[in-house]
């Protein structure tokens, strides 16, 4: 149980840095000319790490209801 949570939370921190990384890249690009398509395919990953973000956490924290 304690090495399921150590994976879950390793890859949580993996996944923030990511995203924090994406965040960085998209706003210098943004007042950069750049290929559009491009730019937009790292927004989506941005949210799609978000919403892993958001299930990890979910993952991590206690149902108090239960």
């Amino acid at each position: 149980m304690l090495a399921d949570r150590d994976v879950l939370l390793r890859r949580l921190h993996e996944l923030r840095s990511e995203h924090r990384d994406l965040d960085t890249v998209i706003a210098r690009l943004e007042g950069a000319p750049m290929d559009q398509i491009q730019l937009q395919r790292l927004k989506k990953r941005k949210l799609k790490l978000k919403d892993e973000i958001a299930w990890l956490e979910s993952r991590l924290v206690p149902d108090i209801t239960a």
